[in-house]
């Protein structure tokens, strides 16, 4: 009996040292995966019933182990979708975008699919809902996730509703000179207008502006609305800054656009009464004075087409716009777990819950124990070469002793059986 112990603990002990060879050979295999975790073998003595008369060889057995919760190095993608998390948790995925089925992942290889969603090998991810300015809609929790759609916010022309002018009109001008400068605005369409204003010096310290008939940005001959407000008297003080204007408060009025678009009102800003934030008057010591123009500045937009994503390390998803705009869309939630190496997993570097890691809590990025997210980074693999080369070689040395005992083991029953002969 003690040589067939001895031969099943050999046994045992070749079966063993293969499966932590072919863990080695996962880890070393998956040594380029992004947020690939490496699993280890456990080996775990078994024992026989033995006692003073005589001993009963058990052999071994293994355990696979993964260290799920071990950090890999982050490094920088070229790609802005592409996402990493330093520090603890994971992102949620789902198999399908209308799906509420749920895993989880460190691979954060994510990038937008034809129909716009977030998506790595099948796997889609999952956020929630946010207003323009981040603030997620509903409450943050796992009912609310859904999977990451970068269209589902298209850009939105406006119209203009305000400008603001910072312009020193030379004090040294004639009564009667008159100047001129551009302003550009938007009708509620989108479509870009150049309007034209006239400076007239009326008096010592007294200006007026007058609007002309909006004209196509793109075509400054074609004239496209009427405008039907009366033009803006401006006065001094004798320190150059603004006095007052009238009317108060100045405004823009332009009716009739030819493109179709509603009637505009724009409020102007023309500065401060008493400071030089606006309009001022001051001479500009030359033969032929101009109006030296700082800034004309007017809110409105035309419509965007979607140029990118980007996402910060809040998990906010931004996207930008053609014309500037750039609209938060959703916030990426970070799941955590009380025992994270208690995951089971899944091909594709995805992880399932199960009674041993408990169920995930999800934060937002950042709180409550969560790592940050890493927008255009990527978590490495964690596998350590050298480490696993090591292991390899000390298995190696297992697996050959223990042939050894198999071949020291047939030698002894062919002693045994040649006695018996």
């Amino acid at each position: 009996m003690s040589l067939t112990g001895a031969l099943t603990s050999a046994v045992s002990a070749l079966s063993a040292q293969s499966q932590s060879i072919a863990m080695v050979s996962d880890n070393l295999a998956n040594s380029s995966t992004y947020g690939y975790k490496t699993s280890y073998a456990s080996f775990e003595e078994l024992v026989t019933g033995s006692s003073s008369a005589g001993y009963s060889s058990g052999g071994v057995m293994v355990n696979a182990r993964s260290d799920i919760s071990k950090q890999g190095l982050l490094v920088s993608s070229t790609t802005a979708t592409n996402l990493a998390i330093s520090g603890s948790g994971f992102f949620v995925v789902s198999p399908s975008d209308s799906s509420k089925e749920t895993y989880y992942t460190r691979n954060g290889a994510f990038a937008a699919d034809s129909d716009g969603y977030l998506a790595n090998d099948g796997y889609y991810l999952m956020g929630w809902r946010t207003d323009a300015d981040g603030n997620v809609v509903g409450n943050e929790s796992a009912s609310t996730l859904t999977a990451v759609d970068t269209n589902i916010v298209t850009s939105t022309a406006s119209a203009t509703t305000s400008t603001s002018i910072q312009a020193n009109l030379p004090a040294d001008a004639a009564v009667g000179d008159t100047f001129t400068s551009d302003m550009s605005v938007y009708d509620s369409l989108g479509t870009a207008h150049s309007v034209q204003i006239t400076w007239t010096k009326s008096a010592t310290n007294t200006w007026t502006a007058a609007f002309g008939n909006p004209t196509l940005s793109s075509n400054t001959s074609a004239t496209t609305g009427a405008v039907t407000s009366s033009p803006i008297t401006v006065t001094f003080n004798s320190d150059g800054t603004l006095a007052s204007t009238s009317p108060t408060p100045p405004t823009l009025s332009i009716s009739g656009w030819t493109t179709s678009a509603a009637d505009s009102t724009i409020s102007l800003d023309l500065g401060t009464a008493g400071k030089a934030d606006g309009l001022t008057q001051y001479s500009t010591g030359t033969t032929s004075p101009t109006v030296d123009v700082t800034s004309i500045k007017s809110n409105g937009m035309a419509y965007g087409t979607l140029t990118g994503v980007s996402i910060g390390n809040d998990g906010v998803v931004s996207a930008s716009y053609s014309n500037g705009q750039t609209i938060a869309i959703y916030k990426i939630p970070v799941a955590t777990f009380t025992n994270a190496n208690g995951l089971q997993a899944m091909s594709g570097s995805v992880y399932a819950s199960t009674q041993s890691s408990g169920d995930s809590t999800l934060h937002e990025a950042g709180t409550g124990g969560a790592g940050n997210v890493k927008g255009g980074e990527l978590e490495s693999s964690a596998t350590d070469s050298s480490e696993e080369f090591s292991t390899m070689i000390a298995a190696q040395q297992a697996y050959s002793s223990s042939a050894q005992v198999i071949t020291a083991v047939n030698k002894m029953f062919d002693t045994l059986l040649s006695a018996v002969r």
